[in-house]
Parts: structure tokens; sequence; C-alpha cells
């Protein structure tokens, strides 16, 4: 079992949106790491008072991926690595350069060539996308656009309290990387167990469009789920009444794999064959397909 957890936030917002997670698995015994994108390890009042911030115009999704890799190498171990929205699709570019022992994509961003057919997502995400506004202009989310894509399923009290508390400018640049070459991921080669976890209610990242990005990964031989909430968005997935399931669930996935991983590994070495937990070992618990027993449903 992998003893570190490394969290990776999204867009729009800072590491402070994973605060509840840290605690809650340093209090279990986890060493939590909260990484911070290049230039987001301030306080929100602060950030939020640099709207139209020159660095936020040149920030790439090259830049971030290379910060977050150096960070989790430097760690010395494969962490449990759990992104959520564009961390989600960081969190399968760490996968793809095999830096994690398992991961979360939790109401990810979907790699390049994962086409979306929603109109929610394009609503949501075109103030960003759109391309007759200049990639070296930063957005500051307004809390109208808030509420249509993150926190439409809470009442007002809720949403305000939630941008108040974690919205800032971001990168239109970073957010544009998300179409690019760098965000591509080869779905047919084998990887750490990945777990994507959609939310019924969310309109930036629909549950289809989470659907859809597990569906990519059917030609590899390794472990790949998939597990909806129902009515959360895509706020309260992570941070809502109730995100206490979802943080249970995804770490108990994770825990349960990396074992089941590591007791086939020795296996395999008792044997003298390759232990590779990923194309189906024969080890209790793990089917011919790799996959794990999920966690009780919530």
């Amino acid at each position: 079992m992998a003893k570190t957890i490394v969290f990776i936030h999204g867009n729009f917002v800072t590491r402070r949106c994973w605060d509840g997670w840290v605690d809650r698995f340093e209090r279990r015994g986890h060493t939590c790491l909260a990484i911070a994108y290049p230039g987001r390890d301030e306080p929100v009042e602060r950030l939020r008072q640099k709207p139209s911030d020159p660095f936020l115009g040149t920030l790439t999704i090259e830049q971030v991926v290379d910060h977050h890799v150096r960070l989790i190498r430097a760690l010395g171990e494969k962490p449990i690595v759990v992104g959520h929205s564009f961390g989600g699709l960081l969190t399968q570019l760490m996968v793809q350069r095999d830096l994690a022992a398992a991961a979360v994509a939790i109401d990810s961003v979907p790699p390049q060539g994962v086409v979306p057919l929603s109109w929610p997502f394009f609503k949501s995400t075109f103030p960003v996308i759109n391309p007759f506004v200049s990639a070296s202009r930063p957005y500051l989310m307004s809390f109208k656009h808030f509420q249509y894509a993150f926190v439409n399923d809470l009442p007002l009290a809720e949403q305000r309290a939630a941008y108040e508390a974690h919205v800032v400018p971001e990168s239109r640049r970073l957010a544009r990387g998300g179409l690019s070459r760098a965000a591509r991921i080869d779905f047919a080669r084998p990887h750490a167990p990945l777990l994507l976890i959609a939310g019924e209610k969310d309109q930036i990242m629909p549950a289809s469009l989470n659907r859809k990005n597990h569906g990519r990964y059917r030609r590899s031989p390794s472990v790949t789920e998939l597990k909806q909430f129902a009515r959360r968005g895509h706020y309260s997935i992570i941070a809502g009444p109730g995100w206490e399931d979802v943080a249970d669930y995804a770490i108990e996935w994770a825990n349960r794999t990396t074992t089941v991983r590591g007791a086939a590994g020795r296996a395999g070495e008792r044997r003298g064959t390759r232990g590779v937990a990923d194309a189906g070992t024969g080890a209790p618990g793990v089917g011919r397909d790799g996959s794990v027993p999920p966690p009780a449903d919530r």
C-alpha cells in the first residue's frame, strides 16, 4: 500500500480545495502533498487581487506538467495520485509517465481527442477556449459562471461561500493546453490502476464525458475503472456536503489496488516470473482483466 497521496487541483481554484482530504487522510496515517500550480501558492484573496497577472498569460500546460513531474519524482516513491477537473487530466498524464502507484481522476478534463458532445460542457468552457479572445488574457470566473458550471447542485448560500473561498484568476493559455498534443494519452499502453469518478450533476465535465474517457482505455490491459456518484456536481464531489463518501471510496480503492499489485508482484518474484498485476495475475481478488473488487458502495 502506498503511504503517500498527492493531490492535484484543477483550474480556477487553488490547492486549498483539498484541505479536507489532506486532513482526513493524514489522520489515517498517510503522508499527503497538495501541489500548487506554479505561481498559485498564495492565499485566494491575494491571487484575486491580480486578475490580470502577466504570469498567467504565459503559463502553459507543459510548464504545469513539468512542475508536477518534478515534485512527484522528488518524493522517492510512487504515490497515490488524486486529481480533480484539469487536475484529473494532469493525473492521467502522471500515470502515463509511470509516476503513480495508483491514481484517481475526478470529473476529469478529457485528454486530447476525447471529444465531448454536450451543450453544458461547451457553455461552461467557452469563456476560456473562445478563439476570439487572446490566450494571454487571464480569466476570472464570474459568480454567475461559477453557479452554472461548478455549483449548480448547491443552494445559493453554499454557492456563494464556495466562490469566495476558492475562485481565483486562471490562465486561458493553460486551459487551452488541454486541447493540444501535450494532453495526449496513449490509451493502449499498460499503466498503474486508474479510477475515473464522475458526478451525475456535473455540467462542466458531464458524467457522459467521463464515461467516454473511460471507454478510451478499453484496449489497455491495465485496471481502469469508472464510478459515478449520484447527485454530485463539479465542486460538491470533492468539497460539498458528503464529500467524505467520495474521498473514502477513492482512497480505499487505491489502497486496495496497490496492496493487490504488491502481493501479486511478490508472488511473481517467488515464482521467478514478472509480477505485473496490470494484465491479470490470477492472484486472490484479481480478475483475469486485472480488476479488483470495488469498495462497498456508499
